[in-house]
C-alpha cells in the first residue's frame, strides 16, 4: 500500500496531518460568501482548532465562536477578531472571565439571560432560539428534537426581554446544504420575524457544509441578502466543519494482522481514542485507496491496538493484501478529531503535523507519558 502523500512513510505514527492547500481552498470559498452578502463568518472551535494554523484562517474569516470560557480564551488569544461566546449554561465564577475575552455572549434561556445580563459590561447580547424545525435524522445532532435542552421556543418567549438583546442565535443544521437552511428559515421568520428588525444581528449558527462540492452557495447567499435587506440584520455564520473539511488525514501503521473468520489488521490508531465519531455517530471513515467490502479483492477489517473490542474503524478492501509496516490514511480528518481524543486505555494521543502547500511536513506537537499522567491523580 502507498500513502496519500510520499512524505507519510517517513512520519512518527499516528499522526493528524492538516492539508494547508486544503484549508486554503475552503477559505476562499468561505471569503467569498463574505464578499458576495456582506455577512460575518467565524469559526467554530469545537469542531476545528488547530491554533498554529489560526493567523492563516485570521486572514479570511472574522473571527471564532467558543461554547465556554476555555475555547473563548483561546480564540481571543490566538485569533485576530471577534469572539463569540454560546454555552446552554454558564457558571458563576467563570462568568467574568467569559465576559472579559469575549465579544458576543448568547443565552440559552430566559432565567440565563436575566441572571447574568447586567455583569455583560457592554458586550453584545444574544439569545439562542429553537425555531422547532427538524432537518435532520439523526437524534443526537438535532436540536429542534422533542426534549432538546438547546434554545427558547416561541411558546417560551417574552418580548420583554427584547431590550437587553442584540441578536437571537439558532443552530439546527448538522452537515447539511442550503436547503435545509432555507426550510429553516422560513420556521425561524415565521415564528421569530416580527422581532428581527429591532435586532442588530442574527447568527445562523453552524452545520453549514458550505465548501462541500454539491453545496448550493448561490441560494445560501440569496438568503443572507434575503434577511440583511428585509430585517436590516448583520448575519453571523459560524461553520467548523467547512472550515478544514477534507483538509487533513489521520495516518496510522499496520502492526499486526490476525484471522478470524475474516483478515483483522490491527493499527496504532484508534477509533474509540482518535476518531470517537466513527464509534459516536456512528460512521465508516474514508480511507485512501480503498474500497467497500466487495468492491476490491482483499478484504479487512480496520481495529486498534486497544482492549476494546469494538474499537473498530470498519471493513474496507483493497488491490492488494496488507503487509505489517504499512501505512494507511484515513481522510477527513481534521474535523473533530483531535478536539474530542483521548487516552483511553494509555493510548497516546497523535503527533499534530501540517503539509505545507510545497509538499513539505511539519511537526507541530507531539505529545507523551506526561500528557496521559496529568489528566489523572
Amino acid at each position: 500500500m502507498q500513502p496519500a502523500r510520499p512524505v507519510f512513510s517517513e512520519i512518527n505514527t499516528p499522526a493528524y496531518v492538516i492539508d494547508e492547500a486544503g484549508l486554503k481552498y475552503n477559505l476562499k470559498l468561505l471569503r467569498e460568501v463574505m464578499q458576495d452578502t456582506g455577512c460575518k463568518i467565524l469559526l467554530a472551535q469545537k469542531a476545528f482548532s488547530l491554533f498554529a494554523v489560526y493567523p492563516m484562517i485570521s486572514g479570511y474569516l472574522c473571527g471564532t465562536t467558543a461554547s465556554g470560557l476555555y475555547e473563548a480564551r483561546l480564540g481571543r488569544e490566538e485569533f485576530p477578531g471577534e469572539v463569540h461566546v454560546f454555552s446552554p449554561a454558564y457558571k458563576d465564577s467563570e462568568f467574568d472571565e467569559i465576559v472579559s475575552v469575549s465579544d458576543h455572549i448568547v443565552f440559552n434561556s430566559l432565567p440565563q439571560l436575566m441572571r447574568f445580563k447586567d455583569r455583560c459590561r457592554g458586550r453584545s447580547i444574544g439569545l439562542r432560539i429553537n425555531p422547532e424545525c427538524s432537518t435532520q435524522d439523526t437524534p443526537i445532532y438535532d436540536p429542534c428534537a422533542v426534549g432538546s435542552r438547546l434554545g427558547v421556543r416561541i411558546s417560551d418567549f417574552d418580548e420583554s426581554v427584547l431590550p437587553y438583546l442584540d441578536g437571537l442565535h439558532f443552530h439546527t443544521l448538522c452537515e447539511q446544504n442550503s436547503d435545509a437552511l432555507e426550510v429553516t428559515l422560513r420556521a425561524v421568520e415565521e415564528k421569530f420575524g416580527r422581532y428581527l428588525s429591532r435586532l442588530k444581528w442574527l447568527n445562523l449558527g453552524g452545520g453549514h457544509h458550505i465548501t462541500r462540492p454539491d453545496y448550493d452557495r448561490e441560494r445560501l447567499c440569496r438568503l443572507i441578502k434575503h434577511l440583511q435587506k428585509t430585517y436590516g440584520v448583520q448575519v453571523y455564520l459560524e461553520p467548523g466543519e467547512a472550515v478544514a473539511l477534507r483538509a487533513g488525514w489521520l495516518v496510522t501503521e499496520v502492526m499486526d494482522i490476525v484471522h478470524n473468520g475474516l483478515d483483522v489488521a490491527i493499527l496504532d490508531a484508534s477509533a474509540a481514542c482518535h476518531a470517537p465519531d466513527v464509534l459516536e455517530m456512528p460512521y465508516r471513515p474514508p480511507l485512501y485507496l480503498s474500497g467497500s467490502e466487495g468492491e476490491k479483492p482483499c478484504l479487512y477489517r480496520l481495529s486498534s491496538r486497544t482492549c476494546l473490542a469494538g474499537d473498530i474503524f470498519g471493513d474496507y478492501s483493497f488491490d492488494e493484501p496488507l503487509s505489517i509496516g504499512d501505512r494507511l490514511c484515513f481522510e477527513d480528518m481534521a474535523i473533530y478529531s483531535f478536539v474530542k481524543n483521548n487516552t483511553f486505555n494509555g493510548m497516546p494521543l497523535p503527533d499534530l503535523g501540517l503539509l505545507r502547500e510545497d509538499g513539505s511536513y511539519q511537526l507541530i506537537k507531539r505529545f507523551g507519558y506526561g500528557d496521559f499522567k496529568e489528566r489523572l491523580s
